[in-house]
Parts: C-alpha cells; structure tokens; sequence
C-alpha cells in the first residue's frame, strides 16, 4: 500500500463551499448544512483505502463526542470510481451503514472540492473554527496499520478540545497519512 502525505494548507485559509449529495440519503448537503456551531470538521475518506478502514471506528467516536459540543462533521470521497468501484456511491451507503456514521457522507463526482481543499489523501483531516477558518489539518493520530500505535484520535481531539476552550492548537500539527486520491484528471 503506497503512503501519500496530505498536502499544506495555511492556516486561516477559509472553508471552501460545496453542494454534495449524501451517499445514504441522497440529499444535497452545502457547507452551511454541516457547520458546527463551534466548528466544522470536513473529512476526506473512501471505502477502499486501509488507512481509512484502520481508523474508520474511531473517526466516527470523535464525531459523535465532539456533535453534541456544537461541532458539525462531513466526510467527503472523491476518488475515480472508474478506476476504484469499491468507492462508487452505491458502496458508500453500505460503508457508511456498516460503520453507523452519524454524518453525511458525501460523493465528490467531479472532484472539484478535494481540488478546492487540496486534499491529497485519505483519511485527511480539516477543522475549521466558527468562522470557517482553518485551525488544523492532518492526521486523526499517529496510528497506521501495522504501527502497532493505538487508534486514539488524539491529534483531532486536540485540535477540537483547543477550539472549544478557545485556546492555540498544540503543535507541530502532522500531516496526514494514506491512500493518494484517485483523481481522474487534475483541475
């Protein structure tokens, strides 16, 4: 399995809006449909990919713990489901119910919102305080497969735990580690 690093994004960049429909539901879900009252955590994953199954359980822990402290969450695939049909949407919703997401997950068909995002692998991690800026981005902790590092969460826990007590992000934030996304072409 071949490591991709996520990409850098600067720190205060602004949320990028998106209308993405939910591969459970199928309704449409805009950026202002999943903001958090505190902040937003946006979440690029695909069905296939290892790195996303090895911490799958814990992202959707964080989701529900930090949800009722006003936190709103999405996980976005994007990924070329020509050349990866395990990440088709039909699959996604089966995924999702699988692993009792409690989020929308949303398909990226034409790839322009991981372009937007910069997002480069998955899993990878963006949380954004109350007004959309960007406060953290990387990894949900050091965990990968076969590290034998247990799957806790600690660097998004952080990064929300900061938000809510209005306090800095511990650094240095660590970039994401996974599957590169399958783009079908480059904006």
């Amino acid at each position: 399995m071949a490591e991709t690093a996520s990409n850098k994004l600067p720190l205060g960049s602004k949320a990028a809006d998106f209308e993405l429909p939910d591969a459970v539901t199928a309704n449409l879900f805009s950026l202002e449909d999943v903001r958090g009252e505190k902040g937003t955590v946006i979440m690029f994953i695909c069905n296939h990919c290892p790195f996303v199954k090895h911490v799958v359980d814990e992202m959707v822990r964080v989701a529900n713990d930090y949800r009722v402290l006003g936190f709103g969450f999405a996980a976005i695939s994007s990924n070329d489901v020509e050349q990866y049909p395990e990440d088709h949407p039909d699959l996604m919703w089966q995924f999702a119910r699988k692993h009792n997401f409690t989020f929308p997950y949303l398909y990226d068909r034409d790839q322009a919102v991981a372009w937007d995002y910069r997002a480069e692998c998955t899993p990878d991690f963006y949380v954004f305080d109350e007004d959309l800026a960007l406060i953290y981005h990387g990894q949900l902790d050091s965990s990968r497969p076969g590290n034998g590092i247990p799957v806790n969460g600690r660097q998004l826990r952080e990064a929300l735990d900061a938000l809510l007590n209005s306090r800095p992000v511990p650094g240095p934030q660590k970039p994401s580690v996974g599957c590169g996304i399958k783009w079908k072409y480059r904006p």
